[in-house]
């Protein structure tokens, strides 16, 4: 028996098999990254992140082998961490990969989704419209990608589910720098409304090119961050 079937049974059954340390130190060290804890470019210290985490430098080690996997964090020829710093047409071209993934998932999952999925899908985008104005930032990122996954996951594509994973770990904080943007966010909110409005109607070619205008228009707001930082750095 393999372990991976072993796991989706004890899923199955209700029991999670325990997270392992060097797990644990790949959520908190995503999550650094993703705040600019650790900015795009920096070196991972491994022992100070270690003494930090309250791991030692195996696990510490083995994230961020799970962090190199998802394109986050790179290493120098003398092999060296640092934070993986995408240039912008890098950075188009996995969108651009994602908004295919994304658009060919919510057409499958109209087809595919049951009532109690598509409910809970309407529930995320009303709870991102009506507390958009309250929650922090990392909040309401959250609920974003809560709101895309759950698209993706009702597409109940194996394949398609484990690629957008892989390929929205990259774009981690690509789409949250995105997020942040308020005032783009009413934009955001209404092509969720209407990702949302084909989804229930279950209208393939209407939910595909929702998507796919969606994560364009993610495409332009990473382009203007990039813009008013070159601007930035320019000045300086």
């Amino acid at each position: 028996m393999s372990d991976s079937w072993i796991d989706n049974l004890k899923e199955q059954a209700g029991v999670r098999p325990r997270r392992t340390l060097a797990e644990e130190a790949a959520d908190n060290l995503r999550e650094f990254i993703l705040l600019g804890k650790l900015a795009p470019g920096t070196a991972v210290p491994e022992r100070d992140l270690a003494e930090a985490l309250g791991v030692s430098r195996t696990p510490l080690r083995e994230a961020l082998r799970i962090l190199e996997v998802e394109g986050l964090v790179e290493y120098s020829a003398t092999r060296r961490p640092h934070v993986a710093e995408p240039s912008l047409h890098e950075l188009t071209q996995y969108i651009s990969v994602l908004g295919a993934l994304e658009a060919l998932a919510g057409e499958t999952a109209c087809t595919e989704a049951t009532t109690g999925e598509i409910a809970e899908i309407v529930h995320l985008s009303a709870r991102m419209s009506k507390n958009s104005g309250q929650l922090e930032p990392l909040g309401f990122f959250r609920l974003d990608m809560q709101f895309h996954a759950a698209i993706v996951e009702a597409s109940r594509n194996e394949p398609l589910i484990e690629t957008h994973r892989q390929y929205n770990a990259r774009l981690w904080r690509a789409r949250f720098l995105s997020s942040q943007q308020v005032d783009r966010r009413d934009n955001t909110l209404a092509e969720h409304v209407e990702i949302t409005d084909a989804f229930q109607k279950r209208d393939k070619a209407a939910t595909r090119r929702a998507l796919r205008d969606h994560l364009q228009s993610t495409i332009e707001n990473i382009g203007r961050l990039h813009a008013g930082s070159g601007a930035a750095k320019a000045k300086d």
